[in-house]
């Protein structure tokens, strides 16, 4: 029978030691939690054999207090690692004098230490990890890291030919429209095609057009002077003003009213405006990236967005795939989500491969806005049960209400009689719509403006629909 493998950590920090224990502690494997490198030595000369040390350098702590040279004389440097604070590169050097080849970095996953750990006794007592790898899943793939700990990861196909045509569309300087559903990552995609722009050291603002009403956007857009209106007590620069030379984005500009719309063109065109209250133009320099969620075709049918703007905007069109066409990159981005989590609520959650394959059959209507909030509900419960009979339950809700799945084939759908294609496309968009408005407002208890945010539209444009469709509690 095969000895249990002896894992010590050196760490005074209680969120620390349970991370660990909960990543690498099995049967077989046992993690022993300690705060100092005098009670390892103890350790060792009680006949304790260890299996592997891992030594937690917490921000700004004595190197000399953490490791104790004598450590040497009793273990091996490769059964040593350095777990080392997010963005602390110093430990790297004070490693290398003592010949500790592994240091790793916050947060802290299972896979870091499977890569480390290149004992055979110690992979065998650790059962497989459930964490989903790159390597072990899909052999080629990007990621790459953001602002705001945002990243952007392409490994299939589909998303892989995104990357080319966004790293081909950055550098020209005219407007790019983005297209997709909500939650496909639209804004990831403007941080990177700024990123790649000649002026990527300039701002990329973003504001959301259907987040403010009519007159505020117009202010926050083009700014104002002193005394334009009744509060303006001095003057203040607008969005196009603050991001010259940069990049502006216009998140959710479908929503933006029929009068913004012709400002908006006036500046595309020439590239000037005016403040509210001035007498005279401004001129200013500013690529524009325009994001929506809603089909610009129907909206131009229906007259809620302009044809003009329209084709001024979409000289460069990049549309987003939901996630529910790219699913094998699904594991990929639930074990950064993961990993990220971890770091920020202090909490580590392993998904267990049935959570995986749940994750990958599951539709994911709400893209990976929804993904990241079941990630942090998980890191917060910590309930691997719960977690997976929720997924379990929405995929067979889906199931057995195929209508609702927006990728069912159109030869299914049975159009009404005598009213034409476009009556029947009609008709089908509205029991759609009334669908989806009946699932948010019900999930929320008929909170309005809740179900307007879950639903990624305007409160203002909720309010219209309710009424449009005649809903009711």
């Amino acid at each position: 029978m095969m000895s249990s493998v002896q894992i010590l950590v050196i760490s005074d920090n209680i969120d620390i030691c349970r991370m660990i224990r909960k990543s690498l502690e099995s049967d077989r494997c046992k993690v022993i939690c300690v705060s100092s490198p005098t009670e390892v030595l103890q350790l060792l000369h009680r006949g304790l054999t260890v299996s592997f040390l891992v030594i937690h350098a917490a921000k700004n702590s004595p190197k000399e207090s953490l490791f104790a040279p004598s450590l040497l004389e009793h273990l091996d440097s490769e059964k040593i690692c350095i777990l080392s604070e997010v963005g602390d590169t110093s430990w790297k050097a004070h490693a290398a004098q003592w010949h500790i080849h592994k240091v790793l970095t916050m947060p802290l996953t299972r896979h870091d230490f499977e890569i480390v750990t290149a004992q055979p006794h110690f992979d065998k007592a650790l059962s497989p990890s459930p964490m989903v790898t790159p390597s072990s899943k899909v052999p080629h793939y990007h990621m790459e890291e953001l602002d705001d700990n945002r990243f952007f990861m392409a490994a299939s196909p589909i998303m892989m030919q995104l990357y080319r045509d966004i790293r081909v569309l950055a550098p020209v300087d005219i407007p790019v429209l983005i297209l997709g559903e909500s939650g496909v990552g639209k804004e990831i995609v403007a941080m990177l095609l700024h990123k790649y722009h000649a002026n990527s050291e300039k701002k990329l603002l973003n504001i959301n057009c259907a987040a403010l009403p009519n007159e505020l956007l117009e202010s926050e857009l083009f700014g104002y002077e002193a005394g334009a209106f009744t509060g303006a007590t001095r003057s203040k620069p607008g969005m196009f003003e603050l991001a010259n030379k940069g990049t502006l984005l216009l998140d959710e500009i479908g929503e933006m009213s029929p009068q913004m719309q012709a400002k908006l063109l006036h500046v595309l065109q020439d590239g000037s405006f005016c403040r509210l209250g001035a007498r005279s133009s401004s001129r200013v320099d500013v690529r524009i990236l325009a994001a929506t969620n809603i089909n610009m075709q129907d909206a131009i049918a229906e007259r809620r967005f302009r044809e003009d703007l329209y084709y001024r905007l979409n000289t460069l069109t990049i549309t987003v795939p939901p996630l529910r066409e790219r699913r094998q990159e699904i594991p990929l981005l639930m074990g950064q989500m993961f990993h990220r989590g971890a770091l920020e609520l202090g909490r580590l959650f392993i998904p267990s491969d049935r959570i995986m394959e749940a994750a990958q059959e599951y539709h994911w209507p709400g893209n990976l806005r929804e993904l990241r909030n079941f990630v942090t509900r998980t890191l917060i419960l910590q309930d691997e049960e719960s977690a997976y009979n929720d997924l379990r339950a929405k995929t067979c809700a889906r199931v057995a209400s195929p209508a609702e799945d927006a990728s069912t084939p159109l030869a299914t759908i049975k159009p009404p009689a005598a009213v034409g294609m476009k009556g029947a496309v009609n008709e089908v968009k509205n029991e759609a719509e009334i669908r989806m408005l009946q699932s948010a407002l019900s999930a929320t208890g008929w909170n309005r403006r809740r179900a307007a945010q879950n639903l990624n539209i305007s409160y203002r444009t909720l309010l219209y629909k309710i009424q449009q469709h005649r809903l009711s509690a």
